[in-house]
């Protein structure tokens, strides 16, 4: 087992605000962080970047965000 791995698939709790009222969402490190890079690439804040993933979900926020970290790894949007 790699020694980064283990540390990026651990389950975090994350206060977020989403359109206006706070919510948690519980993601893997990895998931995380990638967020917010892509947040930073996009010129958003990460509360911006969740609340647009948010406002097109058809499932529980963190799965949606989950989809979405892997549609951007692989380049569909």
């Amino acid at each position: 087992m790699k020694s980064d791995s283990s540390s990026s698939t651990v389950i975090v709790k994350h206060s977020v605000l989403v359109a206006g009222h706070r919510t948690s969402v519980s993601l893997e490190t990895a998931f995380w962080d990638e967020l917010r890079a892509i947040a930073a690439r996009r010129g958003l804040s990460l509360g911006q970047l969740i609340s647009e993933i948010d406002a097109t979900r058809i499932s529980n926020l963190s799965s949606a965000l989950r989809v979405f970290v892997l549609r951007e790894a692989k380049g569909q949007r």
